[in-house]
């Protein structure tokens, strides 16, 4: 697990040193560079060492013949069997590293050489016979990847802030990013919020070739429009069991210890429960953490401790615990560096202190329960969307008026938040009510805050991919995969894998989420609903298949949070930092917001008369964005 950085064109070979340096925390164990000046190439890696600890694992790595070359960052776990195959096809290999895996499998596949791999990865393979770069990313997108398009030719790097080493990269803000963070609390592949760089799609390439982009293509697709199996209900709970079983084994390949979150939810749980029963009798390292401040119970995040404890218990596991109070607080501008986009959830920062944790205790490895909500069911707007049967027969003007009465409500508790943003598109048809249920603000809400530049953009301009990538689904696929297909294609990618990515390696710390092998995906997308989500209950499949590994009480678990108690963070920790991030002189300056709509706004908030306070936080992370990313010649903590 790694950093890489690079390009094609004519930049200056130092600036391969000092993206390198802007991503040293993704790999403290080694770095190397390497330039091919007869085709004006440079690659860039950093190493976090994983399998085969020895120098042999280096990068930039070349293949033995020296016709390609290699910057990686991911793990492929199924690297031994695919080494096998090239062994006997008369490939030769210098390490037993699955970086080389991947260079003799290209001279073998070329660009089919992606259907192969089943794992997390971004990397850049340069290609001495035409001078070309094939650049990819894996299919969900739990590594990150960042390219722009220049003057001098392209650049690419796991991070956004190693792009901006580079002078000549365009600052200006996209307008439509912008707006997106707003509406969602992040943006959509591939949009970032320059409109010089983008994200490479999840399960999408690029060829470069002499500082341009030659080709761009997807080879990977979330298989949501297969028919569903009909198999009897105790064989899906069996396969269920197997394939995600598999997953987690094929996920503890490393040469150093791996650890693994564990707040006491169905999913980590049930990933740390496999994964001690595959070590046998090494007691896995698990890692969690619990809240002083009492706050956050009020704002419907429950109290997982003693939930994880109990796991821990169950399991004969040790579980170290980091116990954080209002001094969360201080890690705000630590978060929006490190993630490289102004995500507003204050969720990254609890797996900031988790992974620093975790690499205090020597362990570079977690194992995740990160995308059984996405896959099996799990949200809330899950269980909203399968009570519109209820409702949704409705005429339009009935459902005017439930939706006008949802914003009525006062969101004085978490229920009365729950009720109104369930009803609040209720007048909405189809898809376009299915992708509203991401919003966290009504784009009504929006219009007053955004400056006079920005809202004639957003009413000229406001469709989403969010909402036109549905169109790619046959009209069969029902609504509840739509809405997963929605979320592993933008909720999952651009939100939850994105920052724990960011945060966790920031400490030198590797994440890995068997819950999202591609197997355990394909057989997930083809289950039927009802065992996905069942009489109001989520994951009602994924709860049978674990029943025999977890307490019942962790079985019967609802949905909690993972994050912290925002609203009062605002009204009080945080207070001062909103009058002076989100003052008349600072969004003057920035250009980007109405000074009096988010004035109007923080008041409402604070009087509890609408419930905005991660649009608010929103606005506060661009802000700092800006001033990290945009306001300084290379990004830096302000």
């Amino acid at each position: 697990m790694c950093g890489i950085a690079g390009y094609s064109g004519d930049f200056d070979t130092a600036l391969l040193e000092r993206m390198n340096e802007a991503i040293a925390h993704r790999g403290p164990d080694d770095a190397g560079v390497a330039s091919y000046p007869e085709h004006r190439v440079g690659l860039a890696h950093r190493r976090l060492s994983i399998i085969d600890l020895s120098p042999r694992g280096h990068q930039p790595m070349t293949d033995i013949t020296g016709t390609v070359s290699i910057v990686y960052n991911g793990e492929i776990y199924n690297y031994r069997a695919l080494r096998e195959e090239l062994v006997a096809d008369g490939y030769r290999f210098k390490s037993s590293c699955d970086t080389e895996v991947l260079l003799n499998l290209y001279l073998r596949d070329g660009e089919k050489m992606m259907e192969r791999l089943n794992g997390i990865f971004a990397f850049a393979l340069y290609d001495s016979r035409d001078g070309s770069i094939l650049v990819v990313r894996d299919g969900v997108g739990v590594k990150p990847l960042y390219f722009t398009q220049t003057p001098k030719g392209v650049i690419f790097s796991s991070e956004l802030k190693a792009l901006l080493q580079e002078s000549s990269v365009d600052r200006s803000l996209d307008h439509s990013a912008v707006h997106h963070h707003l509406l969602y609390l992040w943006s959509p592949s591939p949009l970032t919020m320059l409109k010089a760089v983008k994200k490479l799609e999840p399960g999408c390439a690029l060829r470069i070739r002499d500082g341009r982009i030659q080709r761009q293509w997807r080879f990977y697709e979330l298989p949501y429009d297969q028919e569903f199996i009909e198999w009897p209900v105790e064989d899906i709970v069996v396969q269920v069991r197997k394939y995600l079983t598999q997953a987690v084994e094929r996920q503890l390949v490393a040469d150093v210890p791996v650890g693994a979150f564990l707040s006491g939810g169905l999913d980590s749980s049930g990933v740390v429960a496999l994964a001690q029963r595959a070590m046998g009798k090494d007691r896995l390292q698990c890692f969690t953490i619990g809240f002083r401040d009492p706050r956050a119970i009020s704002e419907g995040m429950a109290d997982d401790l003693p939930y994880a404890r109990r796991v821990a218990e169950h399991l004969d596991v040790d579980l170290q615990v980091i116990q954080v109070g209002p001094e969360m607080v201080e890690e705000l501008r630590n978060m929006v560096f490190h993630l490289d986009e102004p995500q507003a959830d204050p969720a990254p920062i609890n797996a900031l202190f988790i992974s620093r944790l975790a690499r205090e205790h020597g362990i570079k490895v977690l194992l995740s329960g990160a995308g059984g909500d996405d896959i099996f069911t799990g949200y809330r707007r899950h269980s909203a969307l399968m009570l519109e049967p209820y409702w949704s027969w409705l005429p339009t003007g009935a459902r005017s008026g439930m939706r006008a009465a949802a914003q009525r409500i006062r969101p004085e508790t978490e229920f009365r938040r729950r009720i109104s943003k369930a009803f609040r598109y209720a007048d909405l048809e189809g898809d376009e009510r299915l992708a509203a249920y991401f919003h966290w603000i009504t784009p009504e809400q929006l219009l007053p805050i955004l400056s006079p530049t920005l809202r004639e953009d957003f009413i000229r301009h406001g469709s989403s991919p969010v909402l036109s990538v549905l169109e790619d689904l046959p009209a069969s696929v029902p609504a509840l995969n739509r809405m997963l297909f929605l979320e592993a294609k933008f909720f999952l990618a651009d939100h939850n894998l994105n920052y724990v990515d960011k945060v966790s390696m920031a400490s030198g710390v590797e994440v890995r989420v068997p819950m999202l092998d591609p197997d355990l995906i394909a057989l997930a997308a083809r289950l039927p609903l009802g065992v996905k989500h069942r009489r109001g209950t989520g994951k009602w499949i994924l709860r049978r298949a674990l029943s025999p590994y977890l307490p019942p009480e962790v079985i019967s678990r609802g949905k909690t949070g993972f994050g912290a108690p925002l609203r009062h963070w605002l009204r009080d920790d945080l207070r001062p930092t909103v009058d002076d991030v989100l003052s008349e002189t600072s969004i003057d300056r920035r250009g980007l917001f109405d000074a009096t709509g988010v004035r109007e706004m923080i008041e409402r908030d604070r009087n509890q008369r609408c419930d905005a306070s991660y649009t608010i936080f929103s606005m506060i992370c661009i802000e700092l964005w800006c001033r990290m990313f945009v306001d300084k010649p290379v990004p830096a903590l302000d």
